[in-house]
């Protein structure tokens, strides 16, 4: 049973979680070769115009200082200034989210449903032409990495849906990002589906009510469907770190201006606060998934 007290040990565990996440990259980002006053001196630069920039941008202040400084700002919900640009990092962050979650909520809109769907229509036709014919597609397919399958989508569909989003994000851009993002997390999802329904439906607790004169359809989509679907929520969390990962590649390919980008640019920049923010976004964006998937997974399977 989920008690108040359960929900608060894991609200504070989630919060402690992304507090060390940020911390380790921000940390960890200090190690990286260069700093944002090397990029903004250009080409060639001169060494005392690099240590003019670094004292105005503050780089040159103790590592202690600048996180503690950091932090502080965390707890006023400041996330700082680019080094680069001088604009604010939620201002930064909140015109690139728009994109970024438009086109993870439609990939997670379709992905369940969809995995679902195929998943059973497997698992009640297992070992038959489709179950053979959808198993040897979903690990076909799982096998190709994203860069690759959306070089292909641009080729494939190049004259007849947009292919980059320089014209906008319209329904018709969103569909090539939004394929590549869910073909793999498709195929696993739907695989796991398919071994939770066939389980499912050997299992005592479906067969004692068909035993009873339960109508078939009902001991399959009551009984069997809700703990079938219970390993794939759980995977669904981890789902949405890998579209964490994968929307950079699909945004940098497809020319989606969200934060897969805003991250490309920032590490390119040694633009180190607004790598912060992201990590800070990003580790937000997991743990919430996860404790989402842990209450829906305990709601759909009590047993469990």
């Amino acid at each position: 049973m989920i008690t108040p007290r359960y929900v608060g040990r894991r609200l504070a565990l989630a919060l402690a979680q992304v507090a060390a996440v940020a911390s380790a990259v921000f940390l960890l980002s200090d190690l990286l070769p260069g700093d944002a006053a090397v990029i903004i001196a250009g080409d060639d630069p001169d060494p005392e115009r690099i240590a003019q920039i670094r004292q105005a941008l503050g780089l040159d202040r103790p590592l202690s200082e600048r996180f503690t400084d950091w932090l502080g700002g965390l707890l006023r919900g400041d996330l700082g200034h680019s080094l680069v640009s001088d604009r604010p990092v939620s201002a930064i962050l909140g015109e690139a989210l728009g994109p970024t979650l438009l086109l993870a909520s439609a990939t997670l809109a379709l992905l369940l449903p969809l995995a679902a769907v195929l998943g059973v229509a497997a698992a009640l036709r297992e070992g038959g032409r489709f179950d053979k014919a959808f198993t040897a597609i979903a690990v076909g397919l799982y096998a190709v990495p994203e860069f690759a399958l959306a070089i292909v989508f641009i080729t494939a569909l190049s004259g007849i849906l947009p292919v980059t989003a320089l014209g906008g994000l319209t329904p018709a851009a969103m569909v090539p990002p939004v394929a590549v993002m869910l073909a793999r997390p498709l195929c696993s999802l739907s695989r796991l589906v398919r071994a939770g329904m066939i389980g499912a439906l050997h299992a005592g607790y479906t067969a004692h009510p068909a035993r009873l004169g339960v109508p078939a359809r009902r001991v399959r989509y009551l009984h069997a469907l809700p703990n079938a679907v219970t390993p794939a929520v759980q995977q669904l969390a981890r789902t949405v770190d890998w579209l964490l990962g994968g929307v950079i590649i699909v945004e940098a390919v497809f020319v989606v201006p969200g934060l897969g980008t805003v991250l490309a640019d920032a590490v390119a920049d040694r633009d180190l606060p607004v790598l912060q923010g992201l990590a800070l976004v990003f580790a937000a964006t997991t743990v919430l998934a996860n404790l989402t998937a842990d209450f829906a997974a305990f709601r759909l399977a009590p047993r469990a």
